[in-house]
């Protein structure tokens, strides 16, 4: 007999809507989190914004998993009246070179599965959103924010009624193959030694996702997780009033760009950057310098905005397995039999649109431990 039927490792989103779905057919399921709450890291410090499925690679699982998951998401959010915002989105072009761009943003779209995009002329655009620039532009209705908080907290409480057990503050820092399942070795919340086993193992630990991994023999360095900070600038009053939307630039080769997203409390902020951190340390401190940087990144397209409009507001982490200088990565997310590991699902490199797509990941996972086709 084992302790556990299923431990989840991270009580971050992905790893709550895991428990939140597998607790509605499993008893004993427990959740280990090194923090004292949920969603500590990069679950909490993001654009908290539902993703339409626009800009992925056809075919990969962020993009059938994003565009999955966002329907999940919203009825979700419906079932439970938690709090949302279905605003929409721009992606605009400031030049008339750049609309070749936006064409290959449809036609990515497009590919994913998402349909619902539409063009707008300057005159429309005007018309939607008086105060920004634009030649031209895509529209996304089906994107959104959300009020993350609570959309976390829901899937704890259902977790909770659905039987699973908590342990907070506990670190894991060992993890043993055994003959049949696993012996987790852990530090509890009074910082005691713990150890007990489970059948079955899922780590969604996030930014230290690798790290647990390597505990099980899997080293594999395609795996590393690099930290990517964002930091992010508000803009103050009064100014925040003249968006009501979601406003993109045309993406580049590596990155989305500096963008406008609202939250639910009528703010609006400018962000994330991209930053590469030279080592994986927990950087969360703010750079107010950087002001001009965004500044400039977005001044052609919000006319209206002033340098010192911007205030430091936040910063946050991405797990990238992507390289600073790499093409775009996919979600790993497997079950680690071919590695002699049965029962042990890993999921590394849970970066956006992981909490749009946290529900559908939830189901995927389901399939893995049925033994079901992983695609």
């Amino acid at each position: 007999m084992f302790d556990a039927e299923i431990t989840i490792i991270g009580a971050g989103v992905v790893g709550l809507a895991i428990a939140e779905k597998l607790s509605q057919h499993i008893s004993q399921v427990f959740v280990v989190e090194k923090h004292p709450t949920f969603g500590q890291e990069t679950s909490s410090r993001n654009s908290e914004v539902i993703h339409a499925g626009i800009y992925y690679v056809k075919n990969s699982l962020k993009a059938k998993l994003c565009v999955e998951g966002r329907d999940l998401l919203y009825d979700f959010c419906d079932q439970y009246e938690l709090p949302y915002n279905r605003c929409g989105k721009l992606i605009v072009a400031t030049t008339e070179e750049e609309i070749p761009a936006l064409e290959q943003v449809e036609q990515k779209a497009l590919n994913n599965g998402v349909t619902d995009l539409y063009w707008m002329t300057q005159d429309e655009i005007k018309a939607m959103e008086p105060d920004i620039f634009a030649v031209k532009a895509l529209f996304s209705p089906s994107t959104g924010v959300i009020d993350s908080y609570w959309y976390l907290k829901r899937l704890e409480t259902n977790s909770i009624n659905n039987g699973v057990q908590f342990a907070y503050s506990s670190v894991v820092t060992g993890i043993e193959k055994l003959t049949e399942g696993y012996q987790i070795d852990l530090n509890d919340a009074d910082g005691q030694p713990f150890s007990f086993t489970s059948k079955k193992v899922i780590n969604a630990a996030g930014l230290e996702s690798f790290n647990i991994a390597s505990m099980v023999g899997v080293n594999d360095e395609d795996l590393t997780i690099h930290f990517c900070k964002g930091e992010y600038f508000r803009i103050q009053p009064p100014k925040h009033k003249l968006l009501n939307r979601l406003v993109y630039p045309v993406p580049s080769k590596d990155a989305l760009g500096i963008h406008v997203t609202i939250d639910m409390g009528g703010g609006v902020k400018l962000g994330p950057d991209v930053q590469y951190l030279d080592t994986n340390e927990y950087d969360y401190t703010l750079t107010p310098s950087r002001r001009k940087v965004f500044f400039e990144s977005t001044r052609r397209f919000l006319p209206f905005l002033e340098e010192e409009d911007l205030i430091s507001e936040m910063a946050g982490i991405r797990p990238k397995t992507q390289t600073k200088d790499g093409p775009p990565r996919d979600f790993y997310i497997r079950e680690e039999s071919m590695r002699g590991l049965p029962g042990f699902v890993n999921l590394i490199g849970m970066e956006s649109p992981g909490l749009t797509a946290s529900l559908a990941i939830g189901n995927y996972v389901e399939r893995l431990l049925n033994g079901q086709n992983d695609r």
